[in-house]
């Protein structure tokens, strides 16, 4: 990885633990942070994952963004989200998001977790 995809990456992932944690110093950003995710997962995810509280993804093998905490630490996701996502499931296209896509996507994703809702 790129040194600064890297930095980018980290810098996205101090933000989202910010946001998620209720630490950033202007609470109002979130729920349009949130709203910017929920956007991008419509446009880019929503054809086959179920990226709300509820219902079944579209593509059985696509897991539902509510589930995504279970299996992976959402953190961890940033790093794939710069890269370009290039395996998930067998039918995923790739994809490459910018930094301020992926805090905006992480913090939807990280609104789903079960203990958040």
């Amino acid at each position: 990885m790129r040194a600064g995809r890297r930095l980018a990456a980290c810098f996205g992932l101090l933000a989202l633990l910010a946001l998620v944690t209720g630490r950033a110093g202007n609470t109002s950003a979130q729920p349009s942070a949130m709203q910017r995710g929920e956007a991008i997962a419509r446009k880019h995810c929503a054809r086959c994952h179920a990226i709300g509280a509820a219902g079944a993804s579209p593509l059985g093998l696509a897991p539902p963004f509510r589930d995504l905490s279970k299996r992976y630490p959402i953190e961890f996701l940033a790093e794939a989200l710069a890269e370009g996502i290039v395996t998930g499931h067998p039918a995923m296209p790739h994809f490459v998001f910018e930094p301020d896509e992926i805090d905006a996507l992480l913090t939807y994703i990280a609104s789903l977790a079960p203990d958040k809702r």
